[in-house]
C-alpha cells in the first residue's frame, strides 16, 4: 500500500522486476527485429520462439502484468503470422 505517495519497498521491488522483465522481452523484439531486417530467416524465427517461450514463463510466473502480457503476445502472434511463408 502506498503512504504518502511512495510505493512501499515490496511495490518497488516488484515493479524493477516487472521492468526487468519488459527490457528482457524489448531485448528479444530487438533482436528479432534486427535479424528480419538483415534477412536472418532461421534467427528471426528462433527469437521468435524465444519471445514466445519467455512469454509464456513469465504468465506462469506472474511476472508480467495482464495487459502487458496481451501486448506482447499480440505483437508476438502478428510476427508469427508474417514469418508463416518466411523459409528459404
Amino acid at each position: 500500500m502506498m503512504r504518502s505517495g511512495l510505493p512501499e519497498i515490496g511495490e518497488m521491488e516488484e515493479m524493477m522486476f516487472r521492468n526487468k522483465t519488459k527490457q528482457e522481452l524489448d531485448s528479444i523484439l530487438n533482436d528479432l527485429q534486427m535479424n528480419l531486417a538483415n534477412n536472418y530467416k532461421d534467427l528471426a524465427h528462433d527469437a521468435l520462439k524465444r519471445l514466445h517461450a519467455r512469454l509464456e514463463t513469465c504468465r506462469q510466473e506472474g511476472s508480467l502484468k495482464e495487459k502487458d502480457y496481451l501486448k506482447y503476445r499480440k505483437i508476438a502472434d502478428d510476427y508469427t503470422v508474417r514469418l508463416a511463408d518466411y523459409h528459404h
